[in-house]
């Protein structure tokens, strides 16, 4: 008898065990929140006609993630004072790529911002990146030409009856040797001095950079055996 009393004591104990408890739901409220936008280009200088692309970084003023909304690329082309839209992503942090820039050109990523549409959502105030800039080399190739210890080159874009430098390398500093010019198509052409036999001469050919394009510089050198 007792431990027929003790099952059902035990039997007893587990059904006031199934009486429901009321849970409390969580509550749920929209805030009004600050982003902050970090943009980091892939590179800070290209040769005309390259590209590089952006990474974008958005973090809401709680210390999240922001994932609503979305983002838009502007340019400011050197010489110009204005800010031009170039691209808008898909979502707030979403990257820019194939950005390829005309001449040296400032970037910055602007946060469109955000209006919540439910409770479970918050809202978030628009921003910007810091500025940065992309500098852009001309496109210069140069080779060997056909006429002995003569080279030629071609400056791309537009670069005609303009300033090529040569300079020469004595010691360990290179001087001026001699300033030519590019043709109508942005050509050039010139014929270096032969050095004495078994020795070498360096010269440094540059196309000079001004407030749109970076300079461009390359070393050739001639020999006598």
């Amino acid at each position: 008898m007792r431990i027929n009393r003790l099952v059902a004591g035990a039997v007893s104990a587990g059904l006031l065990g199934l009486t429901p408890i009321a849970i409390a739901s969580p509550s749920s409220a929209t805030e009004n929140l600050t982003a902050t936008v970090t943009a980091t280009p892939s590179s800070t200088a290209v040769t005309y006609g390259d590209d590089f692309y952006v990474s974008v970084d958005l973090v809401g003023s709680d210390g999240r993630s922001v994932s609503y909304g979305n983002s838009t690329l502007f340019a400011m082309e050197a010489g110009s004072a204005a800010w031009v839209p170039v691209a808008t992503g898909q979502y707030a942090s979403s990257s820019f790529y194939d950005v390829k820039p005309k001449a040296n050109t400032a970037y910055k990523v602007v946060y469109n911002g955000y209006a919540a549409t439910s409770t479970y959502q918050n809202n978030y105030a628009a921003a910007e990146s810091a500025p940065f800039t992309i500098g852009v080399a001309r496109n210069v190739s140069i080779d060997q030409a056909k006429a002995k210890l003569t080279v030629k080159g071609k400056v791309k874009p537009d670069y005609k009856k303009k300033k090529v430098k040569i300079t020469i390398k004595k010691g360990k500093k290179y001087v001026k040797y001699k300033t030519i010019k590019t043709d109508k198509k942005s050509k050039f052409q010139i014929r270096l001095p032969a050095p004495r036999r078994g020795n070498k001469l360096y010269f440094k050919i540059t196309v000079p950079g001004d407030s749109k394009f970076l300079g461009y510089s390359e070393v050739w050198y001639t020999y006598s055996y």
